[in-house]
């Protein structure tokens, strides 16, 4: 599906920049300037992480012919260009997820969130096998289920999309929260809890009861009754 530049400006609660090009037209997410595919369709996200800083590539993305940048501020040497659009927020991480959450709510179809230590790529795959012949499905590309992954997942629902399916992954307090916001899924399914990411939590039933924030308003939920830990996270949540 197609945004203007003018309608992502407008989901981020911007102002509108004086030089924009309303009717630019974006139907690309990009994150990884290495996944360039189609310059005048792409948006980028110049992200900030503990190893990189996306901001770092936006002067050769715009050399490539990108047009349209969310960033935290203007790159040195890009402030005068008059041909491209640059969307200023806080935050580029946080904009992803707003753009995607809004993405989101344009849908209307079963959603199937996924979650768990281990097994969430298989178990999306899986189901993929078994119901594709029926329904018209989105599913997160491959392991998909960061705060980053997540968000471009859910960009790929379209018009088309009868059943969607995606997995979320979390390595700390409080993440799990942003994705639900995002995914809103309508079924769950928790696969495990293991040791995966303790370091993160203070507990494993932390960890657990994490997890499940994902299911706030599923209509279904599904995991193994038989483990304790998940059982009571559940039925808390």
């Amino acid at each position: 599906m197609n945004y203007s530049i003018d309608e992502i400006a407008e989901i981020l609660k911007l102002p509108r920049p004086a030089n924009i090009k309303p009717k630019r037209s974006i139907s690309i997410l990009l994150t990884d300037s290495r996944s360039l595919i189609d310059p005048e369709q792409s948006l980028f996200f110049a992200i900030r992480t503990p190893n990189n800083d996306g901001h770092r590539y936006v002067a050769d993305l715009y050399a490539a012919g990108v047009r349209s940048f969310v960033v935290d501020h203007i790159p040195d040497g890009l402030q005068e260009a008059d041909d491209v659009d640059f969307l200023v927020v806080q935050d580029t991480a946080r904009a992803l997820q707003t753009i995607a959450r809004y993405h989101r709510s344009r849908f209307d179809v079963p959603v199937v969130g996924i979650t768990g230590s281990r097994g969430k790529t298989t178990v999306k795959e899986w189901l993929y096998q078994l119901l594709q012949t029926d329904y018209h499905i989105v599913r997160s590309p491959r392991s998909y289920n960061s705060q980053i992954g997540v968000p471009l997942s859910i960009w790929e629902m379209d018009e088309d999309t009868e059943l969607a399916i995606f997995e979320a992954g979390i390595s700390q307090p409080g993440e799990m929260t942003g994705l639900q916001s995002v995914i809103k899924p309508t079924v769950g399914i928790i696969t495990n809890i293991g040791t995966e990411h303790d370091e993160g939590f203070g507990s494993i039933q932390q960890k657990c009861e994490e997890k499940v924030t994902l299911f706030r308003d599923c209509d279904c939920i599904i995991y193994n009754g038989d483990d304790p830990i998940i059982r009571q996270a559940v039925n808390s949540a």
